[in-house]
């Protein structure tokens, strides 16, 4: 049976949820689901808007025939050709062979790559400011390169102000028969799987991201189609700003972030007492994470949510302690910057933690390490709770300069 919604008077969401799937892209854990989103305009020309996963693929075509009634289907849209939306397009194919494909010159290419079979004749691309009228509906392009595959761009309906963002504004989630953002609890159920879908998945492509921002002030956008998550139709702004704070990598909050890697409950210890240190001073947004226990995309999810970050770590083989190197790992590969670092390091022979983690964190832009670290032999004692003391005073201290 079909299971659509309206997005607005002739566009139809014709998308479906997957709430099996655990490991998004076989990496990410997704504890509720994800939703593939695809979107049917009833104009005089009908045109679908991406497809969805081949995971779904039975409700997704069941809900396009729905909607379709006995109309054919006259264009397929492809704003991005990663396979999670795009690889269904030839099962798309196979039921409507007459469809005409839109999409950019490197899409054509990619096709090509796996195998979908779009024939010459049927393919029209397009680049940016290209326009297409499928009726009342006149729809422009705009290219998002690297947002976060090459071929990627975005599509605007200058008719009613509904952009379809691709991989752009979507978040984890399935939408268990919601639509709307409006419709859920965005800002406390959804905003973290919003921000982890952003950062892990988007995040090494600032720049990028800030290029289609710019591009999208230029146009009045009434409402947000994207790829995963809720169609925006309010609060756009709100979540624009999100995006802004990410994309630039600028914390959206001053708080922190603190990650230990302890191996028999030590440094776990030092972790405790700089956080109890911070909160009798008076500063209380502070979260802790043991490193071995949280997901990799979780810690990053966060990293890029606070303004400091302190950073606890055993030392293990004369390195840093691998989960806590992992995440490390990932801080540079999604280019993460902008954040005042704390260190703490612990070895009961030859400790080697700290300056491995100062020289990784010099490798990165605009971080910065605090003087006040501290080198703890074992455990706690005396003398290193008294530096853990100026560590939580030196972290309060920099929350009055601007980052």
């Amino acid at each position: 049976m079909h299971c659509v919604r309206n997005v607005t008077e002739d566009l139809y969401w014709v998308g479906a949820n997957d709430k099996r799937l655990h490991l998004f892209e076989s990496i990410h854990p997704i504890q509720d689901g994800v939703s593939y989103n695809s979107y049917l305009l009833m104009d005089e020309k009908t045109v679908l808007f991406d497809t969805a996963d081949l995971s779904v693929v039975k409700q997704f075509l069941e809900n396009v025939a729905y909607v379709l009634g006995d109309r054919p289907l006259d264009y397929m849209v492809i704003n991005h050709l990663e396979p999670d939306h795009a690889a269904s397009m030839d099962e798309v194919l196979l039921r409507y062979p007459g469809v005409k494909v839109v999409s950019t010159e490197k899409a054509w290419l990619l096709m090509k790559q796996f195998g979908m079979n779009v024939e010459d004749e049927n393919f029209v691309q397009v680049q940016e400011g290209d326009r297409l009228k499928f009726g009342k509906h006149e729809v422009t392009f705009v290219a998002a390169p690297m947002v976060h595959w090459p071929e990627v761009m975005v599509t605007y309906d200058l008719t009613n102000g509904v952009l379809f963002s691709a991989d752009a504004f979507g978040s984890f989630k399935s939408l268990d028969g919601a639509l709307f953002a409006d419709e859920v609890d965005f800002r406390g159920e959804w905003i973290g799987e919003a921000r982890r879908y952003y950062t892990n998945i988007v995040g090494k492509y600032g720049p990028q991201v800030m290029a289609l921002l710019k591009k999208a002030r230029t146009i009045d956008i009434k409402m947000i189609c994207p790829l995963h998550g809720p169609v925006w139709r309010e609060d756009i702004g709100w979540f624009l700003d999100k995006y802004v704070h990410w994309a630039t990598y600028t914390p959206e909050e001053k708080g922190v972030m603190i990650v230990y890697a302890s191996m028999y409950g030590n440094t776990m210890n030092a972790a405790n007492i700089l956080a109890s240190k911070l909160h009798q001073k008076g500063f209380h947004n502070i979260h802790m994470y043991d490193v071995a226990e949280t997901h990799v995309s979780e810690l990053i999810s966060q990293a890029f949510r606070y303004s400091h970050i302190a950073i606890l770590s055993v030392t293990y083989n004369l390195n840093v302690f691998p989960p806590m190197q992992s995440f490390i790992d990932d801080m540079k590969r999604l280019n993460l910057q902008k954040r005042v670092i704390g260190v703490v390091e612990n070895g009961s022979w030859a400790p080697q933690a700290g300056a491995l983690i100062c020289e990784e964190m010099d490798e990165m832009k605009q971080m910065t390490v605090l003087n006040e670290q501290v080198s703890l032999l074992s455990s706690v004692n005396r003398t290193t709770e008294e530096e853990l003391d100026g560590l939580a005073d030196s972290i309060i201290e920099s929350m009055k300069q601007d980052y």
